[in-house]
């Protein structure tokens, strides 16, 4: 992989505001990962076989402002939860295992409503208001997308 593919990867990745990505080809691994504060650029490390890395700072044009999304938002009454992460929703702790919660349970601040698995990594999802489960949004085993809706809760 040459200068010139790794600066297009670059503009497509800054083009779809990709936060965070990584490439393996063989023995060349490049991993790419964009700043969190406004006007920071992203670094490439690019690792050929047997060297050490190299960092290139790159620019970035700084995101556009955006209103930050909620996790919970409310409207009448009722809060939506979304999932932090793009992963795969699960119900219970383990195969077999009683869901965390039901349609119909009352729920706390903070308690855990289900998992969403991220490359091997269980992510505890909890409630972000307390009062009760009016609707499930998604089934067991189901792929979800960053800032999909999970659960509809009736807060108290």
């Amino acid at each position: 992989m040459n200068q010139k593919e790794i600066k297009e990867l670059i503009e497509v990745l800054v083009e779809k505001d990709v936060a965070e990505f990584e490439l393996e080809r063989g023995d060349i691994k490049i991993r790419l990962k964009r700043a969190q504060t406004a006007g920071v650029g992203a670094s490439v490390v690019y690792a050929p076989p047997a060297a050490q890395p190299v960092s290139l700072p790159i620019a970035t044009p700084a995101p556009a402002p955006v209103a930050a999304a909620p996790a919970a938002e409310s409207e009448e009454g009722i809060c939506t939860v979304k999932s932090p992460i793009v992963g795969t929703f699960y119900e219970a702790p383990s195969p077999g295992a009683p869901p965390f919660v039901k349609q119909g349970d009352s729920v706390a601040l903070g308690q855990v409503l289900c998992i969403v698995e991220a490359m091997k990594l269980m992510n505890e999802i909890e409630s972000e208001a307390a009062g009760q489960i009016v609707k499930i949004l998604v089934s067991n085993g189901q792929p979800v997308e960053y800032g999909q809706p999970l659960f509809k809760i009736r807060t108290k």
